[in-house]
């Protein structure tokens, strides 16, 4: 495995939470993306012109070798930033073999809260909470190259 990342979740704070962040550890974002950078998400409901100003991805650098990533949480998607669901350890794999066996080893026992897929960022991505509740991202971008937007 590549590494593993904090990735935190806020019910519409995200931007401010990571300017603060940003004057505390120094550095700039990577990137900063908003719901609106990814139009109409297909089997998903319209967003309502404030989520679509959410931050979907926010990262910026930890230190000299981590990485601190996060979003706003949508309730338009069934989701609401609670203590419990509002962070998730982000994996990332050397391989889309790895990324499937990682993947399937936390969700025995667990719930698949996105079964992997390809999506923008990824050839595959999925996200699951394991059977001790802890919330879990695994991907493997392969020869998927997305530049977020920079903020």
């Amino acid at each position: 495995m590549k590494t593993g990342i904090p990735y935190l979740n806020f019910d519409g704070n995200a931007e401010e939470a990571f300017t603060f962040y940003k004057s505390v550890f120094g550095g700039e974002f990577h990137g900063l993306a908003r719901y609106s950078d990814f139009g109409e998400m297909p089997g998903m409901p319209p967003l309502s012109d404030a989520d679509k100003n959410k931050i979907a991805h926010v990262s910026m650098p930890l230190g000299s070798e981590g990485m601190l990533m996060g979003s706003d949480l949508v309730e338009a998607f069934g989701q609401k930033a609670t203590v419990g669901n509002n962070f998730n350890i982000h994996l990332i794999a050397e391989s889309r073999e790895e990324a499937e066996t990682i993947f399937a080893g936390l969700c025995d026992g667990g719930t698949a809260l996105m079964p992997l897929q390809k999506t923008e960022w990824a050839e595959v991505y999925g996200s699951c909470i394991d059977r001790f509740g802890v919330t879990w991202g695994v991907d493997y971008a392969g020869s998927v190259q997305y530049e977020l937007p920079q903020g």
